[in-house]
């Protein structure tokens, strides 16, 4: 867990390096404009500061294709190497037109950080912490900008400062995080799995998560590989086996799935019921509810997750409490993972790994890639002392007839299985398929007497113990028929390396990656016109109408460093605002935090298009004025901040990422540039209070957007979260129908 955090403290300094580079050229215009002779030519230094933005925009629009088949890693290499360019050339730069292109490369540096640290930073993160580790990009980037100020502050003191110092100073940090992406920080475990590259992840997450024992993540990873698919939503009872199964043989019954913990004795068994699991109702109601109502069932579902949460722990450790790993034997026993050679024969030459075999995992090997022990294989010879199928003892879920299923607890409470369902077909051969089913634990356990005697099915006995769960069931990636046609290693999953495939934009299309988008495009677009970067622009005015400015003057300073000096102070005052934030990101919740914030937004933008209409006296304008920008910092960067980058980083599969963050991160920096052009014209235009009252209408149309349309994704896995998406275009689907 450790690793996780060094890892996203590191990867988040590009960040640091954004803020650093945003406060720095703030202060340093002000002498470029003297030494080039510019105050008379504002569009020159507009671009000066906007050159920047545009390279960021620029390099967005290739960053998330490229990074999806680069690595993340590269990417962030070469964004620590831009910004060292960009910091030598500024240092250097003779004239504005070099100085400008130093800009230019500089924004390439800015937005290759700006777009990809918030994935790598969840591609690396457990679900449990992912949201705090996400929220440090927006404290770094804030960390950057104070400390960048008070290094301006001081040297706009000296006789003669220099900008060019100012500027080139950016390239002694961009050293340091060069050399932490070079020799620290390690490849996205995701990214790897997507590449087939299997052993390589294995490694960085046993990095990551401080154990040797992580091949039931690898699993869920290498199951984010798909998009789209059929998902559908199931549910189950949960129980002793021995309650269960005592009165009859389960391979009588199809309608149960039993499940054996780590240790010997220990089993359970699922069957299905109906009408029990609050996500069972919300997809089997969902469109009903929202007849009538505009609220996005994808809204509702996420919800329902969120709202049974159990009290005394996850269902890892409630149902397994031991449970290590569906790869392990259970307990303390050693592992026999070494291959029989004897059992590959027997198995075939065609179950052997091709050429990546190098990058395979011996812990994938068994239940992912290797032959499976179903009915139909009844009639082979019993597997040697050391083959494959000897690891499996205890450490699977077994299905009707005894049919395998692998399982393992995978964070927020949820659970990775295997159902294998065979079928004969026309021929009367027998046909199997697999089903991946993501388990979340709904409540708490039920003892005897509980109340789950009266479920419908009755028969459940009274004794025992019980857990409510709730079941997304849909294709494993690895259980392609194409895919198994193209490149067999088994007669029931592929190789991951031939599921590895790269993104193409017509998974763009898929209904769930689709709704996805709706999410992540418009939040952004909402965040850069709810009013930041005027706020940001006319701080320096109201709290030297407030009396700062005058009371630093009296002290002997110009009015530069005066500005200078407000603006570190303001930024200094969201930092304690962010680290609540960080706090409160995977507790309270990012949906939460944005409806609880964003009426503060609004309250305070009213306030101060009030305090611009009308005169209370220059003394209690000026307090009105700096208490509704202060409380209006803190409670951006505790929500709207940070928020919109976190959601837009878990809610596109794997495989596609790279190219919907990019999306995202465009329709940020475009927004970002037409509110900082508009800005100058919207005053002259409407006035202050006019452009304060239309961020505060935007701020409106942002916190119904978000009850509308945003869910929440605390705590959950990123592969879940998409499987989500994909559920609940298809309730969308059916709710627009009806």
């Amino acid at each position: 867990m450790s690793g996780a955090v060094l890892v996203a403290v590191a990867a988040a300094i590009g960040n640091l390096l954004q803020g650093w580079d945003n406060a720095t050229i703030a202060g340093a215009v002000l002498y470029i404009k003297k030494e080039f002779e510019l105050e008379s030519e504002p569009t020159m230094e507009g671009l000066i500061v906007a050159m920047s933005l545009i390279g960021a925009t620029f390099i967005t629009t290739c960053s998330g294709a490229i990074s999806d088949w680069l690595g993340r890693r590269p990417m962030l290499i070469i964004s620590s190497v831009l910004y060292f360019v960009s910091g030598i050339v500024m240092l250097w730069s003779p004239n504005v037109y070099v100085l400008l292109l130093a800009r230019l490369l500089d924004g390439f540096g800015i937005g290759l950080a700006v777009t990809l640290v918030p994935v790598y930073i969840s591609e690396t993160a457990p679900p449990e912490i992912r949201g705090l580790l996400n929220t440090l990009p927006q404290f770094t980037g804030s960390v950057g900008m104070f400390l960048s100020y008070c290094m301006v502050f001081g040297m706009s003191l000296m006789n003669a400062p220099s900008w060019r110092l100012m500027l080139g100073v950016l390239s002694i940090p961009s050293v340091i995080y060069f050399f932490l992406t070079i020799f620290f920080l390690p490849e996205s475990p995701r990214w790897l799995v997507s590449k087939g590259r299997m052993l390589e992840a294995k490694k960085v997450l046993q990095r990551l998560r401080g154990r040797e024992d992580v091949a039931g993540e690898l699993a869920l990873l290498v199951e984010g590989l798909g998009v789209g698919g059929d998902t559908s939503i199931e549910e189950y009872i949960i129980g002793p086996a021995n309650d269960l199964t005592d009165e009859h043989d389960i391979s009588e019954d199809k309608d149960q799935i039993k499940i054996y913990g780590p240790e010997q004795g220990l089993s359970w068994v699922a069957r299905p019921v109906t009408g029990q699991s609050t996500i069972g109702l919300v997809s089997r109601h969902g469109s009903l509810v929202n007849q009538g109502s505009l609220v996005d069932p994808l809204v509702t579902l996420f919800g329902s997750v969120h709202e049974k949460l159990p009290e005394t722990g996850s269902m890892r450790s409630t149902l397994f409490p031991h449970f290590g790993s569906m790869f392990s034997v259970g307990g303390n026993q050693p592992r026999n993972e070494e291959w029989d050679e004897e059992s590959l024969l027997r198995e075939g030459e065609d179950y052997a790994l091709d050429g990546a075999g190098n990058d395979s995992d011996d812990n994938l090997q068994s239940p992912l890639i290797s032959r499976q022990t179903t009915s139909m294989e009844k009639d082979m010879v019993a597997p040697t002392h050391g083959s494959l199928s000897s690891i499996r003892h205890g450490s699977l879920i077994h299905g009707s007839a005894g049919e395998p299923v692998g399982s393992t607890g995978i964070g927020g409470g949820w659970q990775l299985a295997w159902k294998w369902s065979e079928r004969e077909g026309k021929d009367g051969k027998k046909e199997g398929g697999f089903k991946r089913i993501y388990l979340h634990q709904e409540g708490v356990t039920g003892s005897r007497r509980g109340s789950l005697v009266s479920l419908p099915g009755g028969d459940v006995p009274a004794d025992g113990e019980f857990i409510q769960a709730a079941a997304l069931v849909s294709q494993p990636a690895l259980f392609s028929r194409d895919v198994l046609n193209q490149d067999p290693v088994g007669p029931a999953m592929a190789h991951p390396a031939a599921s590895a495939k790269g993104p193409s934009w017509r998974d763009l299309f898929e209904p769930g990656v689709k709704h996805a988008l709706v999410v992540g495009v418009g939040i952004q677009i909402l965040q850069q016109f709810s009013g930041i970067n005027g706020v940001l622009y006319y701080t320096p005015q109201i709290l030297e109408e407030a009396g700062v400015g005058v009371l630093l003057s009296n002290l002997g300073l110009s009015s530069s460093s005066t500005s200078l000096l407000i603006s570190g102070m303001t930024t200094l005052l969201m930092l304690p605002c962010i680290a609540v934030a960080m706090r409160l990101m995977d507790i309270a919740g990012r949906r939460t935090l944005l409806l609880s914030t964003i009426p503060v937004l609004i309250l305070t933008l009213a306030i101060l298009v009030l305090g611009s209409l009308v005169n209370l006296g220059s003394i209690v304008n000026a307090a009105i004025s700096t208490t509704s920008v202060v409380v209006y910092f803190c409670c951006f960067v505790m929500g709207f901040g940070p928020v919109p980058n976190i959601l837009c980083a878990e809610i596109f599969p794997t495989r596609v990422r790279g190219l919907c963050i990019a999306i995202c991160a465009l329709t940020f920096w475009m927004g970002d540039i037409i509110v900082t052009y508009s800005l100058p014209v919207m005053l002259k235009s409407v006035g202050l209070a006019g452009v304060f009252g239309m961020y505060a209408v935007v701020c409106a149309i942002s916190w119904v957007f978000v009850y509308l349309k945003v869910p929440e994704t605390k705590g959950m896995p990123l592969e879940v979260i998409t499987e989500f998406f994909a559920v609940g275009a298809k309730q969308a689907a059916v709710a627009k129908d009806e």
